[in-house]
């Protein structure tokens, strides 16, 4: 049986006859005596007591050992136990307002399973690369799980918020046929003698979900060949893509703010221990309520420039130019309607001026840039063949996207969101490496 079924059906596992139980669940096993199964995360000794700080995953707990009561062998042993080495322990579970948590395991023994001496990683400072070779061991401190914990949350927001307004998860491929955001930052795979392209997005397979189910989501890792070093990009990333039959621009724009918002107080009410771990100010965090400001793309224009920083009508937004429009308002603000030539194929032309689409960037406070990108689809067969012509894209890799507008076409709309920037954002990370496991990067596969 596994434990956590046995744990609801009153069947814990025990050791030497006591339950076995996490440090989260620690405060209502007062009084009683309990085992902990988890890794030495460091120590401490002080004459006659020593300290053990054991780890499991839910938390860090203090583990008293006192040499009377366990005896010179055993409590010689206890101090030998090295770093990260994993173990069982067992003993009463007491109050102290002093330790970690405000309880304590007074140990009556323990068991060392696996360890070695040499641990890597030290309470010392390491460089990022340093940290990033060793980056399955990195996940282990404090910090990186609380990043991890909180990573796990936001994703479970997402999907509680979709699936409670009625939205069905539809996956994407990951290998495709064809580009989604343009040509040049594609990886190509040899698919049985064809070409063949890790996925830039599902966007496109969830349009044509759309059309069958109405409301609906992707949400899993994307690919973009970006040869790129900055503090926001990587490789591989994952995005949460909602499409919409009969959705405008305004009525996706509308769920996105409904969505980060929703996500952010989630993570707040959930999260926040782990938040304070990483040292993050909460207050910004807690301005982030509906409704968001909008700004035209060429509002957006002015406010650049008039920060100082050149740029032409027409150009995207670069990281600076994102944060020069950002840091005009205190919670996330929407640019909206730019120009055609800089977005993608399949975004509606603004009927009262062509040379726009309606489409929408989200943009985070504090610098951390566009974490939502979105718009209202082009439903119109004609119109969606001369912007692939447009764009030098292959019609026949598209034949079946074109499909969807000869048979039920009606207008729709989606976006997507990027889970790293948004996680970078929460947490409030300099860099966007550490809001995956395992990051992929120009320089790096491994581990």
């Amino acid at each position: 049986m596994e434990p956590e079924l046995a744990e609801r059906e009153g069947k814990r596992k025990e050791v030497e006859g006591r339950p076995v139980v996490r440090i989260a669940e620690i405060a209502d096993f007062a009084g009683r005596e309990v085992a902990i199964e988890g890794w030495l995360y460091n120590r401490r000794s002080s004459g006659r007591l020593a300290f053990l700080l054991l780890r499991d995953g839910t938390g860090v707990l203090q583990c008293l050992l006192a040499r009377d009561r366990l005896g010179e062998k055993a409590f010689a042993e206890a101090e030998a136990v090295p770093q990260e080495a994993s173990l069982t322990a067992w003993g009463t579970v007491r109050a102290d307002s002093r330790a970690p948590g405000g309880f304590e395991l007074s140990l009556a023994g323990f068991t060392v399973h696996q360890g070695e001496p040499d641990y890597p990683i030290t309470r010392k400072e390491h460089g990022p690369e340093f940290l990033l070779d060793h980056r399955h061991l990195w996940i282990r401190t404090p910090r990186q799980a609380a990043i991890l914990r909180i990573r796990s949350q936001a994703e479970w927001a997402f999907q509680e918020f979709l699936n409670e307004r009625g939205f069905v998860r539809v996956d994407g491929p990951i290998l495709t046929p064809n580009a989604v955001e343009g040509t040049t930052t594609l990886f190509r795979a040899d698919y049985f003698g064809e070409p063949a392209y890790l996925t830039q997005s599902s966007q496109l397979y969830a349009e044509a979900a759309a059309m069958a189910l109405g409301r609906v989501y992707a949400f899993g890792p994307t690919f973009r060949a970006e040869k790129s070093k900055t503090r926001r990009h990587l490789v591989e990333f994952w995005m949460l893509e909602p499409e919409v039959a009969y959705a405008t621009h305004e009525d996706v724009m509308r769920l996105a703010e409904e969505l980060v918002a929703y996500a952010v107080a989630r993570v707040l009410a959930r999260c926040e221990p782990e938040l304070r771990t990483l040292g993050r100010d909460l207050a910004p965090l807690r301005r982030v309520v509906p409704p968001f400001p909008v700004v035209s793309y060429d509002e957006a224009v002015e406010l650049v420039r008039r920060s100082g920083l050149e740029m032409e009508w027409g150009d995207d937004f670069g990281a600076p130019q994102e944060t020069a429009v950002a840091t005009a308002f205190d919670r996330p603000v929407f640019v909206e309607r730019y120009p055609a030539k800089a977005k993608a194929f399949y975004m509606q032309p603004d009927p009262a001026r062509p040379e726009v689409v309606l489409c929408a960037d989200l943009l985070a406070p504090e610098g951390y840039g566009e974490i939502v990108g979105g718009s209202q689809r082009i439903h119109d067969l004609d119109l969606l063949r001369e912007r692939i012509a447009q764009f030098g894209l292959p019609e026949e890799a598209f034949r079946w996207y074109l499909d969807l507008r000869r048979w039920g076409s009606v207008p729709h709309s989606g976006f997507g969101l990027g889970l790293e920037r948004f996680l970078a954002w929460i947490c409030g990370l300099r860099h966007i490496r550490e809001t995956i496991p395992f990051p992929r990067l120009l320089n790096r596969l491994t581990p």
